[in-house]
């Protein structure tokens, strides 16, 4: 086994779990764990904790829950850890320069992007939104800029055709852990080389809003698709049609090229049955393949379209 460090480990939803895990199994000793108080949520509004306490409370690790890291007295209780280092995975709160000094190794960061594209709050959706071809995990030593600081190591991954933000959040969370396992150690061990960011190429990973799942079907179906994938699991990618917010789940390209016309319309359903509904994008058809009416249960189309009948529909375009 490598060098057991003391670690302060700050992150708040589940893709912060798998990091957790991995850095207690690999015997270093995590004196504490950061992560966003407890907050109402579900149908009854009931007070829960955060994905990363409950696995540090499972761990049976010591659990802090700032409302800010700029407090006084927070600060005090951070230093006197005496931690070697402290990893930061979605935690969701800033961390000032005293609390970045403070550890002996810095603050690392796991960032879910190849650094510097991508820097920001949701890197995972907009990878796909963009239709990048590939995105990875950068492993980062914390500045006082946004995902600015040197970069310690990158962990590159493929982006599939059939990749949704979940199934990409899955592989970089797993991603995610094995390379702060192994990054820190060659830190540690003065093997590695911190790597400059060129600001020149960093873009920025703005957070997703509710509005932006509205589909316009005036847009090509290439664009359509990535954004059906993108918002996939939240916010969801919606259209409207018989007065209702449809929500699409899944779809894919039959026809990349086909033109609206006089007879086909931009966003007219030119086909609905069991292997899915057929509708005339600004170029291109898409096949809707899982469903959902507001309120519904997700149905896989086949289920959908035995219950309604959208065979001569016409979805609403942006400006209905």
């Amino acid at each position: 086994m490598s060098k057991s460090l003391r670690l302060i480990y700050a992150g708040t939803p589940e893709f912060s779990v798998p990091a957790l895990r991995a850095l207690h199994a690999a015997g270093h000793n995590i004196v504490a764990v950061l992560t966003q108080p407890d907050r109402p949520a579900g149908r009854g509004q009931k007070m829960q904790a955060s994905p990363v306490k409950q696995a540090a409370l499972e761990l049976d690790l010591e659990v802090l829950q700032p409302l800010s890291l700029r407090k006084s007295h927070t600060k005090k209780e951070i230093r006197a850890l005496n931690a070697d280092a402290m990893i930061v995975a979605a935690y969701g709160l800033i961390l000032p320069q005293s609390v970045l000094d403070m550890p002996r190794l810095g603050c690392l960061n796991i960032h879910a992007s190849l650094l510097p594209r991508w820097r920001g709050a949701a890197p995972i959706h907009r990878a796909i939104e963009a239709g990048d071809k590939r995105t990875g995990i950068s492993i980062m030593q914390m500045d006082a800029g946004l995902d600015t600081g040197d970069v310690l190591s990158t962990h590159p991954i493929q982006i599939s055709e059939l990749d949704t933000s979940q199934s990409l959040h899955d592989k970089l969370s797993a991603c995610g852990a094995d390379a702060i396992v192994d990054t820190l150690m060659k830190l540690d061990a003065g093997l590695v080389s911190p790597q400059v960011q060129d600001s020149s190429l960093a873009n920025y990973a703005h957070k997703l809003h509710k509005s932006e799942a509205k589909i316009n079907w005036s847009e090509q179906v290439e664009t359509i698709a990535r954004k059906i994938r993108a918002f996939n699991p939240w916010p969801c990618a919606f259209s409207e049609i018989k007065n209702k917010n449809l929500k699409v789940w899944r779809a894919e390209i039959i026809d990349s090229k086909q033109e609206p016309s006089a007879l086909i319309s931009i966003g007219k359903i030119i086909a609905s049955g069991p292997k899915g509904v057929q509708v005339q994008t600004g170029q291109g058809v898409l096949n809707l393949l899982e469903i959902q009416i507001a309120g519904k249960k997700r149905l896989p189309v086949e289920q959908f379209v035995n219950a309604i009948d959208l065979s001569s529909d016409c979805f609403n375009t942006a400006d209905e």
